[in-house]
């Protein structure tokens, strides 16, 4: 099941697990691959970023698509490039559907201050992917001869945070934007303060003390880091 991650600059996770550090943003991209199926967590900031996900994403897979993705929450560098994944799965937390729909003109505007180009922000909005199917609670996918776990632990860091847990001889928890490590965690106007502790007290039920956590940014990190940030996170907002 294993593949040359490194050959495409990705870096290996665990038999079948690896993730890329996007550039400019440093946002996270993670595939799952399973003997009928691979899942690709988090898209990219364009189109033209989802589209290279996708084809070093091939070749990794031998030629095969990405049949599903699973979309961590709804800031443009982590779901913009959807649209280049033609008839995957999609993904995410109930309630991210409404705010993709809703909030189509605000992703745009975000982007662009953040410095993609305008004509890439219409472009990717213009054919933004509302998720086909929304996690309530957990769901399993089968991917042949592995399963993985979507858990909605959210609200925290936006309104819908979706974690993946990959089980295995090491667990491997996906965290999105709920723990960063290359900086401080960002809380944006969709931020939840008062809930964040608690999803990240999710994660840790999750993964346990010995799994590997990926932030949305940075390196990866274990069961000590999330729980120093936990107890930042709580200081700062003032909960418990």
């Amino acid at each position: 099941m294993d593949v040359s991650w490194e050959d495409f600059g990705w870096e290996r996770l665990g038999d079948g697990v690896g993730r890329r550090r996007l550039p400019v943003w440093d946002a996270t991209t993670a595939l799952v691959v399973g003997e009928d199926g691979a899942l690709l967590f988090d898209t990219g900031a364009t189109l033209r970023e989802g589209a290279g996900i996708r084809a070093q994403a091939q070749a990794l897979l031998g030629g095969r698509r990405v049949t599903h993705i699973a979309l961590s929450h709804p800031h443009f560098d982590h779901v913009l490039g959807t649209a280049a994944f033609s008839g995957a799965e999609v993904y995410g937390a109930v309630g991210v559907d409404t705010v993709l729909t809703r909030d189509r003109e605000v992703l745009r505007g975000d982007a662009v201050r953040h410095g993609v180009a305008e004509a890439d922000a219409v472009e990717a909005t213009d054919v933004l992917v509302v998720p086909h199917h929304l996690v309530c609670g957990e769901w399993t996918l089968e991917l042949g001869g592995r399963q993985v776990l979507l858990a909605n632990v959210g609200p925290g860091h936006s309104g819908h945070d979706l974690a993946v847990l990959v089980p295995g001889s090491r667990e491997i928890v996906l965290c999105g934007d709920l723990v960063e490590e290359s900086g401080d965690p960002q809380a944006g106007p969709d931020a939840v303060p008062s809930r964040w502790p608690a999803a990240l007290d999710r994660l840790l039920e999750l993964g346990g003390d010995d799994a590997v956590y990926v932030p949305g940014h940075g390196a990866v990190v274990d069961a000590r880091f999330v729980r120093a940030q936990r107890a930042e996170l709580a200081r700062r907002f003032g909960v418990s």
